[in-house]
């Protein structure tokens, strides 16, 4: 009896352990290669939607782009071991205070959602979310944290990548685009299906050219200083 007890507790602790075991293993691969597939790219797929998606390199992509993603969805990308707690607290204060509902995640937060999950907002998602972003972190430097970022994130129906988007949306590659051009891509990246880089509204305008003076910060205090290093 006490033998039969000790098997199962073997076999249930490998059945508990396995997963998280896996999971780790996942995020590892990624370190040296591309995502073959997210859940947006097979979404957009499976509805029959055309997918352009070309993977490159950081070292390709110039330094507009990222510099223009710091500058709106995460300046302290390089400071911050995944979580930005100051991002946090700043949100939770302003939606206590009955303002405009805001976020705090970061790239890293973003590259676990995109590349290992699924869009949503339950708890067990967000806890997903905050284990693979812990991982992302300890494994991964954040220049391939970053590239994984540009190579993965959506920027209109079926263009997935900062290539296929700065030719879809520019016609030329994402080396080539301009500070604000870069700055127009980053501003449409809450919602790409919604709003347009290549032909922005109004509102759209605004936060580009808010995003391109963010960008000369960016610059000038070294706040990509993580990105330069091999």
């Amino acid at each position: 009896m006490r033998g039969r007890l000790g098997r199962a507790a073997r076999w249930l602790a490998i059945l508990l352990l396995a997963p998280g075991a896996l999971s780790v293993l996942w995020v590892g691969v990624y370190r040296f290669v591309d995502p073959p597939l997210t859940f947006l790219i097979a979404r957009d797929r499976l509805a029959g939607v055309p997918v352009a998606r070309e993977p490159v390199r950081l070292a390709d992509v110039g330094r507009n782009l990222p510099r223009a993603v710091i500058a709106a969805e995460d300046s302290r990308f390089c400071s911050h071991r995944g979580f930005d707690i100051e991002a946090i607290e700043q949100a939770m204060e302003s939606n206590r205070a009955g303002g405009r509902l805001r976020g705090a995640s970061t790239i890293s937060q973003q590259v676990a959602k995109n590349a290992f999950l699924w869009p949503g907002r339950t708890w067990v998602r967000k806890g997903l979310e905050a284990w693979f972003t812990f991982w992302l972190e300890t494994l991964l430097s954040k220049r391939r944290i970053l590239e994984l970022y540009l190579g993965i994130a959506e920027w209109g129906p079926g263009v997935f990548g900062a290539e296929a988007a700065a030719r879809h949306h520019f016609g030329k590659p994402a080396a080539r685009l301009s500070a604000g051009e870069a700055a127009r891509l980053a501003a449409v990246l809450p919602s790409p299906i919604r709003l347009k880089a290549a032909a922005p509204g109004a509102a759209t305008r605004r936060h580009a050219r808010a995003i391109e003076r963010r960008m000369r910060l960016v610059a000038r205090d070294g706040l990509d200083r993580c990105l330069q290093s091999a």
